[in-house]
């Protein structure tokens, strides 16, 4: 009997790590289709996507991937807990997915069931220990490692779990699991041989932060062993053609006029900012004209770097808390950006097990007929996402690519 595996992905790019994982998950778990949740032209550590959505869908289609569906970019740059709630949402309502398949600094998938476990019930001790660790004046990140470890009872064998950031995103993608009673199983599988924000490189496999780092140093000689030919062939087209977008300081100056226009009531209502953190950020745009600056004014050991670069792009896109509310609440759409001839078969399975589901392949379409205002403004976020995307490119700025872009077919 035929298997699904179901991968979350940012695939940005897609190099031999990822190759890797593909080919081990569909190995161990027997399984005969792929579906990728792919974040689209913008990331969940607050981030522009080096490649556009569809540029990486073809290069995960070509290396193996059988259908592509895009993440929500109200859940590709939201906190990890809505990050993997909105790609377990999405996976569990395909009805076809039996596994789920996620990269960790641990494979021992236990110790992280084990930590999704309390997040998920979030007992009453394990509360006010995150209270206590709080009121330090931690980040919740930390916080919430610490209040896991205490109340674990295992600090030694719990520490390095904690603090790694794919091992917490697994986490996340258990604990959405539990929450929506998928039967989706799990299978993690140990990030193989460099780490996720490591910069070095160990023979052809390095991670996507060093990926990137070459491409920002121009060392692009060493890019096709990191990459498997595909994904290097389709990078090397979008450098060719301008479309690359090494970081969000491309668009640093939109980011700090629209902080300098908002005022401090509206800068309240963005997603993760709270605590008069308002006041902090209207004060830092109104003195600097750059990401690094703005940061280094207000990184503290409560607001981390990735929050507070998130809370810049939900300032770019124009998202606000009652946005991402709206994505705590509802189902959302499956938007295809790339398939294959299996791709094409999985698609009309899931029509069949969910005759309910809204599936996407033409946006135009999709806008005319919909009535659901909420998966509306949805799609409109991530529209408008492509729109500010496109302003990045240093030639061929095209407007409304979501309407005029066809899916990748192979």
């Amino acid at each position: 009997m035929s298997k699904v595996l179901g991968i979350v992905a940012e695939y940005n790019p897609f190099h031999n790590g990822h190759l890797y994982h593909l080919e081990k998950a569909k190995k161990d778990t027997g399984s005969n289709y792929t579906v990728a949740i792919m974040s689209g032209n913008f990331t969940q550590r607050g981030s522009a996507s080096l490649m556009d959505k569809w540029s990486k869908a073809e290069a995960a289609i070509h290396c193996g991937v059988d259908l592509v569906i895009e993440l929500p970019v109200l859940y590709a740059i939201s906190s990890a807990e809505n990050f993997a709630e909105g790609a377990i949402k999405i996976l569990d309502s395909l009805k076809v997915v039996d596994y789920i398949s996620f990269g960790a600094e641990t494979s021992d998938i236990d110790i992280l069931d084990k930590c999704a476990d309390v997040l998920y019930r979030e007992p009453r001790e394990y509360k006010t220990l995150l209270s206590h660790e709080l009121k330090k004046g931690l980040s919740f990140p930390k916080a919430r490692e610490n209040a896991l470890m205490m109340y674990l009872n295992n600090i030694r064998k719990f520490a390095n779990v904690l603090s790694s950031p794919n091992n917490i995103l697994g986490i996340e993608y258990l604990k959405a699991l539990k929450k929506l009673k998928s039967k989706i199983q799990p299978y993690s599988i140990a990030r193989y041989e460099v780490g996720y924000n490591d910069l070095s490189y160990t023979g052809n496999i390095a991670s996507s932060t060093a990926i990137r780092n070459i491409i920002k140093n121009n060392g692009f000689n060493t890019l096709a062993n990191l990459m498997p030919a595909p994904s290097y062939a389709t990078l090397i087209q979008n450098l060719k053609a301008g479309h690359i977008i090494p970081d969000i300081s491309v668009f640093e100056k939109e980011i700090i006029y629209i902080l300098r226009k908002m005022s401090t009531a509206e800068i309240a209502e963005l997603p993760d900012v709270s605590e008069g953190l308002e006041f902090a950020i209207k004060n830092a745009a109104n003195s600097c004209n750059s990401v690094i600056e703005f940061l280094n004014i207000i990184k503290s050991k409560r607001y981390t770097t990735t929050r507070l670069q998130r809370i810049l792009l939900y300032a770019l896109l124009g998202i606000t808390k009652k946005d991402i509310a709206v994505s705590k609440k509802i189902q959302p759409y499956i938007r295809v950006l790339g398939l294959n001839k299996k791709g094409k078969f999985l698609i009309s399975e899931i029509a069949k097990a969910n005759p309910k589901l809204e599936i996407i392949t033409s946006v135009k379409r999709f806008t005319d007929n919909n009535s659901n205002k909420n998966l509306q403004l949805m799609l409109d976020k991530d529209i408008w996402a492509t729109n500010v995307y496109t302003i990045g490119y240093e030639e061929d700025s095209w407007n409304n690519l979501d309407f005029t872009k066809k899916i990748v077919t192979l």
